[in-house]
């Protein structure tokens, strides 16, 4: 290019105006028109090299992860274990927001409506499923999300105040029945897990008693250790440290098969309740619309996490454990989901609960 220009120079030197030949005129159009594409292409590199290196970024600042429930949770407690797991492998802090409030939907709501980048995000368990069917008027819909992985199931356990006078579960039963009008039951507000748990509780008993509401699990389990009221059932996340810490008194596992943490404590199945079982899982949300890229890259640290021997040791503390490596893929959560929504349908219809 340089020869080029010198050539142009040389020649306009020795030409008088109007001068100049053909060849000269044409000479120079062809330069003008080379550096004219030079110049073109060197501002496209320009522009498109830091739209490629922002797709390449993500994430460039910190990740919010909201949990719909209140601090010192289980699902709290789950997230903030993956959290501190997903900020190693993504290079950016990932941080744990509390919106507690409306059994966890004024939180989902809130990540529903965040711009779909990958920096807003959802950890929720169960309800996600039940949501549907328990609210009238729910704030979003469940297609409203990207779902980028399931995480954990987590089993629950039944538990009473200390010095609850029932031995086992047969006899909690029995205490129950007798005393239906007399025995109180908290949960974490409705729609929680401990709501739901208590629902088949009593479904299964074929008794209601009085059921206490909780702005949270960690208020519940306050005044279960304090003896203001009788029973719950929630998390093992959550039940464990209270149980061998010997705050509470513990009667059964909502699972199969007992669980590895708290060996001692018999199924409900066992105790007498035919077919109760059930788990709460927990799983990782984006708002629709956010890119695959980015919900691969966040499923790929998501299962990093499951891997981490802190992650995995904490949940085995916890009497839980990650779910297996083939239902942790987005895709396997879609339809996991899906599954789940119909699962709970009838089953909140039958006990007609429902939430404003």
């Amino acid at each position: 290019m340089a020869l080029q220009q010198n050539k142009v120079r040389e020649q306009g030197a020795g030409s008088s105006p109007g001068g100049d030949t053909e060849e000269d005129v044409m000479f120079r159009k062809t330069a003008r028109a080379a550096l004219a594409v030079l110049m073109g292409a060197a501002a496209f590199s320009l522009a498109a090299t830091p739209r490629a290196a922002q797709a390449q970024a993500y994430p460039a600042r910190p990740i919010t992860v909201v949990v719909p429930f209140a601090a010192g949770g289980p699902t709290d407690t789950v997230a903030r274990l993956v959290a501190e797991s997903m900020t190693k492998t993504l290079g950016q802090q990932v941080i744990v927001e509390n919106v507690g409030g409306a059994g966890g939907t004024r939180g989902a709501g809130q990540v529903a409506k965040a711009a779909p980048d990958g920096y807003t995000l959802l950890l929720h368990h169960i309800g996600q499923a039940t949501a549907p069917s328990l609210y009238r008027k729910l704030p979003y819909k469940v297609t409203d999300f990207e779902t980028a992985g399931l995480i954990t199931a987590v089993p629950m356990t039944l538990i009473a105040k200390p010095g609850f006078e029932p031995k086992s579960i047969a006899d909690v039963v029995a205490y129950v029945k007798a005393n239906k009008d007399k025995v109180t039951y908290g949960n974490a507000g409705v729609g929680s897990a401990s709501h739901l748990c208590g629902m088949l509780f009593m479904s299964a008993v074929g008794t209601q008693v009085t059921t206490v509401p909780y702005q949270g699990t960690g208020p519940a389990m306050n005044d279960l250790v304090g003896g203001q009221i009788d029973l719950m059932c929630d998390q093992t996340t959550n039940t464990t440290g209270q149980i061998k810490g010997g705050k509470v008194k513990a009667y059964a596992v909502t699972t199969k098969e007992p669980v590895k943490s708290l060996p001692d404590l018999p199924t409900m199945e066992a105790g007498g309740l035919k077919g109760f079982e059930v788990t709460v899982w927990h799983g990782l949300y984006a708002p629709k619309g956010t890119p695959a890229d980015v919900v691969a890259k966040l499923n790929a640290a998501l299962n990093t996490a499951l891997e981490d021997p802190k992650v995995v040791a904490r949940f085995a503390d916890l009497g839980t454990e990650p779910e297996p490596k083939d239902r942790r893929s987005a895709e396997f959560h879609k339809t996991f989901l899906t599954a789940e929504v119909a699962k709970w349908k009838p089953i909140i219809e039958a006990a007609g609960v429902y939430a404003d």
